[in-house]
């Protein structure tokens, strides 16, 4: 997690902190356009583009959504108008096009916050954390793929160089998609995010690009609008950027690692403890926090991998063409070692490897909180960490509980986690995680009953 300080630009300049100051950041900027934005359950932007003049009435009354029309958001068509209400510091200059911004809204229904909307839910959360004195911070390492189409419909990775064994950090096929790549580093830089490193990564046609840590809230927007703007580059260069965890069976997923740490509100690092007996620079505190996580793990993968394709990159272990998945198997912990599902990378934070890049990064931010909290309120010992290669064949460590196989387990997990049960709360006439669930069984039932290339493959003429 870099500290450096950018220069000021205007859109690295102190966010709005009312109403007036949003309006003269609109004059100043020479906007034309806002996107007032905001995601479903799913993750899915969806925005309206209001013109600048429309801007005092977006901001005294917001703008309405047909809810059911949105996807997953817990409304029917007969409910009432979700209307997205602007939170004036998240407002950024988009720098891929001259005179348009975009604000992250929280959805509210007949004047309240909407409790299945994940924005309303992660700040509840982060409301609930700071009447104990506590901010959590995150850094976010999103990976996707840049993809382009086939003449038959299919697809493949943009670059048809990028064919070679070990392609992680390799110069070469960075070089040969550095428009893009370098194109995404000036967004982020005129972003003001502090954008420190961007590379190619494990499979072919993927990367990663570094941006500092922020509050949590801002980093979760910050990721919405990273997809989106990594998205909208590449169709502009006629390219597809994917976020979909595993578009090749052959190759690596595509996570979304969350560097996680709390600290005081007067700045105290609380994870941080340079004595720490067991060596890896971790408080009491952080010890139970990940006590806390590895506790709820399985419910915690709903939540931090939300599709049926997250479960062919979860737990794939050297099943890639570079040998391995980098991504985790069992609710277990360790120091500097990326095949475990929580790796404390250096004193003081914690780096949690099971998120994947569909994730919704409000919902998985909060499920990991809940989840952590819960340890910390146990005083949750994780015992000592971890240091075998959980990548190994045949490894099985002696604790740590397996992760779920597949999205309907994990679905079924989250509906069991009284801790997660509590902490999403109610929502409609019912709670939040029985809906989650229940929309999520609904998506493995759909994928269970579709056929696939590989059945007809194999049982086409074989039985």
């Amino acid at each position: 997690m870099s500290t450096r300080v950018e220069a000021p630009t205007h859109a690295q300049a102190r966010p709005p902190r009312s109403a007036e100051e949003f309006v003269r950041a609109v004059e100043r900027d020479g906007i034309e356009f806002v996107l007032a934005m905001f995601v479903n359950v799913d993750g899915r932007p969806c925005c309206k583009l209001v013109p600048a003049a429309a801007v005092p009435r977006l901001l005294a009354d917001g703008v309405g959504f047909a809810g059911h029309a949105v996807g997953s958001i817990g409304q029917s068509p007969a409910d009432p108008d979700v209307v997205a209400v602007p939170d004036v510091t998240s407002y950024s200059v988009l720098p891929w096009r001259t005179g348009l911004a975009v604000v992250q809204c929280d959805p509210h229904v007949n004047g309240a916050p909407w409790p299945y909307a994940p924005r309303v839910i992660l700040r509840r959360a982060l409301a609930e954390l700071a009447g104990r004195g506590m901010v959590l911070k995150v850094g976010a390492e999103p990976e996707y793929f840049l993809l382009r189409r086939t003449a038959d419909g299919g697809i493949a990775v943009a670059d048809p160089e990028d064919t070679g064994p070990r392609p992680c950090y390799d110069a070469r096929g960075l070089g040969r998609s550095l428009d893009h790549v370098a194109e995404v580093s000036r967004a982020l830089g005129r972003l003001g995010w502090g954008n420190y490193s961007n590379d190619h990564e494990d499979a072919h046609g993927q990367f990663e690009h570094n941006f500092d840590y922020a509050d949590a809230l801002v980093t979760a927007d910050r990721v919405v609008l990273f997809r989106y703007l990594v998205q909208m580059l590449a169709r502009d260069a006629g390219l597809i950027a994917s976020f979909m965890p595993k578009p090749f069976g052959h190759l690596t997923g595509s996570g979304l690692h969350l560097h996680l740490s709390l600290w005081g509100t007067g700045g105290e690092e609380l994870f941080l403890d340079e004595g720490d007996a067991r060596g890896l620079g971790v408080s009491a505190l952080g010890y139970a926090f990940i006590g806390g996580v590895l506790a709820h793990a399985p419910g915690v993968v709903g939540f931090t991998c939300p599709t049926v394709n997250s479960y062919k990159r979860l737990g794939a272990r050297g099943d890639t063409a570079s040998g391995s998945s980098w991504a985790p198997t069992y609710a277990t912990y360790g120091g500097n070692n990326r095949t475990q599902l929580l790796r404390v990378p250096a004193p003081g934070r914690v780096e949690a490897r099971c998120v994947d890049s569909s994730a919704n990064p409000y919902l998985a931010t909060a499920a990991l909180l809940a989840a952590g909290l819960d340890g910390v309120d146990r005083s949750a010992d994780p015992g000592p960490p971890n240091e075998a290669d959980l990548e190994a064949a045949e490894a099985q460590p002696s604790s740590g509980a397996p992760l779920p196989a597949t999205l309907a387990e994990a679905a079924e997990a989250v509906r069991r986690d009284a801790v997660l049960r509590a902490a999403f709360g109610k929502a409609g006439e019912g709670e939040f995680v029985d809906f989650y669930a229940r929309s999520k069984h609904e998506e493995f039932a759909e994928y269970h009953r579709a056929v696939g290339g590989w059945e007809v493959d194999r049982y086409l003429t074989t039985l």
